[in-house]
């Protein structure tokens, strides 16, 4: 598993200074600023200096005098943001700054870095069937002598092969398992940027490694070597037994050629092939699911059965007075859900409204009085007190269940013995999606591809590992809740549910978001505007944010700064 460390909070020694706090936050806000809007404004950002009272007042007064422009020229559009944005008015980027004849070509292996320990087998897979093709690798691993592997394509020009052999053997260390780079893909203005870790759940969904991939020899004998059963799927198959086994995957951020045909990117190509190793996969552990193909070639739709018999499932929403929003949230479950087995925990945070007052005597479920100032973590730690299910759900009560099998699905994820907390995919009020996960890109934000991740693929519509899920909607065993402690109560309104969820992955088990779970979700409609500093510079000094934490399952290659995505050069 992916090492995330976590620093102590010592009010008396903290790890990052006042002075310190303040430099990254202003680096932060400048580098959006940087990327924001027009040329006049970054000027003018410049002139006033980030985060300071004319900078304030100058927003307040200047944009709605540049809205009123704007609209007399008839265009609201920014211009390009930054000095690597071309104009290409027939191509849509992604990320936004992205041009591969922009990028400068990696540095050849460094001195001393011998790449003649790596066997590159070639494979045509434009043939028929790969049997012929497994059957040579199989017998080069076993004859090897080498230290590493490498599968490229027949029709793969030899230079492209040899760069990326160099390349990738340079960063090799010596722990290492199988070294795998980002690669320019099948779509020629999206590369295919990977994470750091390999997601066990995610590459259950599609092949995360892909090549260019350097492969430990060793480590394929260990395993078997390659299945002719897999099909064309064999590298799939490989690396799904090598996290089996808790193989070392080495991500390299360098973008390289994949080795591979475009028609090997087809579903007729691969999807027969995925179902049938991923089915394998989920065999093999125990897990008794069904496979179906996904939304890309490649990309599966794999579903873990809910355990016999079924677990119990308290369900807790905080609530102040929005008697509204309480009784459309409760009428969504009640008339939806198809899961039998749960139960539904009011938690009621000083309630005035006569109307609310009446819902909650009338109605037959648990309320459970949190009185005193609004504290997220300390009301949902108390509702999960007086849960007595095997499962709890915190759930906002601005939310609105979409999927009728909602509690099947993430009780079958959250019921695995590798899991932690499971999350769901949140519509906004006209239905966009605003939450598919949160990534920290350097800082904690929701994904959201209807709008700062507008490219589809197989990533953002996999079953996947995260970083963190919004507390709108979490499931999580009630019993390891209680083993971290619940939420940190200090963290009041905002962050407690990354927090949580970061100290899931330090405690071993994982984070998995799942896009087959739909809920409509009003954003903040009950806690309003409230988003404390404190909370924030908290949060920070934990994780080391904006210093050393680097999301282990987003794209490391990738910046998300406001609502824009950027590509990261090195």
């Amino acid at each position: 598993m992916f090492e995330i460390r976590q620093f102590d909070v010592d009010e008396a020694k903290p790890v990052i200074t006042d002075e310190e706090l303040r430099r990254r936050w202003a680096q932060f806000h400048g580098n959006i600023h940087m990327v924001s809007g027009n040329r006049i404004r970054r000027t003018i950002g410049r002139m006033l200096g980030e985060d300071t009272r004319r900078y304030r007042l100058a927003r307040f007064f200047g944009r709605p005098l540049l809205k009123m422009i704007r609209a007399v020229r008839g265009t609201t559009k920014p211009e390009p943001t930054t000095k690597l944005v071309v104009e290409a008015p027939d191509e849509v980027f992604f990320p936004i700054n992205y041009r591969p004849y922009l990028l400068d070509q990696p540095e050849r292996s460094a001195a001393g870095i011998a790449a003649t320990d790596v066997t590159i087998v070639r494979v045509d897979e434009g043939a028929a069937s790969p049997d012929e093709f497994i059957v040579t690798l199989n017998d080069v691993v076993n004859r090897a002598t080498t230290t590493w592997l490498m599968i490229a394509d027949s029709a793969d020009p030899t230079g492209d092969a040899t760069l990326a052999r160099e390349v990738l053997r340079t960063h090799a260390r010596d722990d290492d398992d199988v070294v795998f780079a980002d690669e320019y893909g099948p779509t020629p203005h999206a590369p295919t940027l990977k994470s750091p870790a390999v997601g066990p759940h995610t590459l259950l969904s599609y092949n995360v490694v892909g090549r260019p991939a350097l492969i430990r020899m060793d480590v394929i004998r260990r395993v078997g070597g390659f299945s002719r059963d897999a099909g064309w799927a064999y590298e799939h198959d490989l690396y799904l037994k090598l996290s089996e086994i808790d193989a070392t995957f080495h991500h390299v951020a360098e973008l390289l050629l994949s080795g591979r045909r475009t028609s090997s990117f087809d579903r007729s190509h691969l999807d027969a092939d995925t179902m049938r190793v991923v089915q394998a996969a989920l065999d093999r552990r125990g897990w008794v699911g069904s496979v179906e193909p996904g939304a890309f070639p490649g990309l599966v739709k794999w579903h873990v059965a809910v355990p016999t018999p079924a677990p119990s499932i308290d369900i807790v929403i905080p609530t102040r007075d929005r008697v509204d929003l309480m009784r459309q949230c409760i009428n969504a479950i009640t008339e939806k859900t198809t899961y039998p087995n749960y139960n539904i925990i009011i938690l009621d945070n000083d309630s005035v409204d006569p109307e609310t007052l009446a819902y909650f005597e009338a109605c037959p479920y648990q309320v459970v009085p949190c009185p005193g100032p609004f504290n997220y973590a300390h009301i949902v730690n108390r509702g999960v007190a007086h849960a007595k299910a095997d499962f709890v759900v915190t759930l906002n009560n601005d939310t609105i269940v979409v999927t009728p099998d909602w509690l099947e699905r993430l009780v079958a994820l959250a019921a695995l013995p590798d899991v932690g907390f499971v999350g769901a995919c949140l519509l906004d009020q006209d239905g966009r999606k605003e939450h598919e996960s949160i990534v920290i890109s350097p800082y904690p934000q929701h994904l959201r591809t209807d709008s700062n991740y507008w490219h589809a693929d197989s990533f953002v519509n996999a079953t996947r590992d995260v970083a963190a899920v919004t507390g709108a909607v979490q499931m999580v065993e009630r019993a390891w809740w209680n083993e971290l402690g619940g939420m940190d109560e200090q963290l009041k309104v905002v962050m407690n549910d990354v927090d949580i969820c970061l100290r899931s992955h330090v405690g071993g088990r994982y984070v998995v978001y799942t896009p087959d779970v739909q809920l409509y979700h009003h954003v903040s409609s009950s806690r309003g505007s409230l988003d404390p500093l404190d909370d924030r510079n908290r949060f920070i000094r934990r994780w080391d944010i904006f210093g050393t934490f680097s999301d282990p399952y987003f794209p490391e290659s990738l910046l998300l700064l406001g609502e824009t995505m950027y590509y990261r050069f090195r």
